[in-house]
């Protein structure tokens, strides 16, 4: 492979071993420079406001900005371009196929890893918000509700569900098939704005840098 097939293996395996600094539910930039033509491209793959989204959506009647509503709340969610983003890139700069950069992230997620002390201490640090959410607290806390420890093997066999739907249907299926359904379910239960059409109308864009 090239570097753009190691970075897009990375971009998925963080999404396992490293949730606060990747994931498939959030998005990015991709800065890449073709040494055969010189060229400097900028790959766009953030988050987009849903199409319901209103400027006022994150403040009170007092006219005050509400953190936990624009941080912490299902309001806060963009619509996520990791998925589209890293597959974009390696449609048009890779060597690889989808299916293939995201095996190591497969693996580690259905069979685990163990655990290192910045993540251990990234869950203890975002404790109180992760145990918010009964999702995220079954899934970074043992059924007693303790810490995962430094050494520890941490599973996540949802995630390598998922993975794995990505890697054998393509991304239409995050953006228009049964993980859309979820997303979009998950947000009409809970309060949130983002769509099937916000999902489905989802586009990464190349920049000029």
């Amino acid at each position: 492979g090239n570097a753009i097939d190691a970075a897009v293996t990375i971009g998925f395996v963080m999404a396992v071993t490293c949730p606060r600094a990747g994931n498939i539910g959030g998005g990015g930039f991709m800065l890449l420079h073709l040494a055969k033509t010189g060229q400097i491209v900028a790959l766009d793959y953030r988050e987009k406001a849903p199409a319901k989204a209103q400027r006022d959506m994150f403040v009170d009647q007092n006219g005050k900005v509400n953190f936990d509503l624009s941080q912490f709340s299902h309001l806060a969610a963009g619509v996520p371009g990791t998925v589209a983003g890293l597959a974009l890139a390696l449609e048009k700069y890779g060597t690889l196929s989808l299916a293939a950069t995201l095996a190591p992230a497969i693996k580690l997620a259905e069979e685990g890893f163990q655990v290192s002390p910045d993540f251990s201490d990234a869950i203890k640090t975002n404790a109180k918000t992760l145990k918010a959410w009964a999702a995220t607290k079954a899934i970074f806390f043992k059924p007693d509700g303790s810490f995962y420890e430094t050494g520890e093997r941490f599973v996540q066999k949802d995630l390598a569900k998922t993975l794995k739907i990505i890697a054998n249907q393509g991304i239409k299926s995050f953006y228009q098939g049964d993980i859309a359904e979820l997303i979009t379910n998950d947000m009409q239960a809970h309060g949130g704005l983002l769509s099937k059409t916000d999902l489905a109308s989802y586009q990464p864009v190349i920049r000029p840098p």
